[in-house]
């Protein structure tokens, strides 16, 4: 069955969830950032077919997240080295441990720490506000198109009320979806 493409949705989350595509492409990241390199390295550690590897591999080098360069020539063989982006990833990795953690791992605790080698403290990830610095939490963020959103769609009902937008396209005020649902009542 072929899947579904979100790689031209306007929205950056749908478009990252089309490169991820899968549970092994964010554990081949997972190996890179532990500082595997080699494809036998990620087969090995993950136990991964050899050619669903190659797969993840390759698209993860056309993404940009990696790059192959050459480190034996007779016979040819590769490592594979983290791009600017694949290191950027890396706040996706630790935000998704940070979840697993709070609530998925058992009663022994997390599996996995980050020590963060500055400060010398164990320490994990922390979605914040890039003006403020506060934590964001789905309670405080409304959704707005943004700069990239393609005008066209913003004509058509759907996405109007999604985006909460009265007829001049500017956004009518309005309680944020998600605060409403978890809002209890007395």
């Amino acid at each position: 069955m072929r899947r579904t493409s979100f790689a031209h949705w306007p929205c950056s989350f749908a478009r990252t969830i089309d490169l991820l595509g899968d549970w092994w492409t964010p554990m081949v990241m997972r190996e890179a950032f532990y500082g595997f390199r080699r494809f036998d390295e990620f087969q090995q550690e993950l136990g991964i077919a050899r050619n669903t590897l190659s797969e993840r591999l390759r698209r993860l080098v056309e993404a940009g997240l990696l790059d192959k360069v050459l480190y034996e020539t007779q016979p040819p063989r590769y490592e594979y080295v983290l791009t600017e982006s694949g290191r950027d990833f890396y706040t996706i990795v630790a935000a998704m441990t940070r979840w697993g953690d709070r609530w998925l791992a058992d009663s022994d605790g997390p599996p996995l720490v980050f020590h963060h080698e500055p400060c010398g403290h164990d320490s994990t990830a922390e979605v914040v506000c890039g003006h403020c610095r506060e934590p964001i939490d789905v309670d405080d963020v409304v959704p707005r198109p943004g700069p990239g959103y393609p005008a066209k769609l913003l004509t058509r009902p759907d996405v109007r009320r999604r985006f909460h937008l009265d007829e001049s396209g500017d956004a009518r005020p309005h309680d944020n979806p998600a605060r409403a649902e978890n809002a209890t009542t007395p």
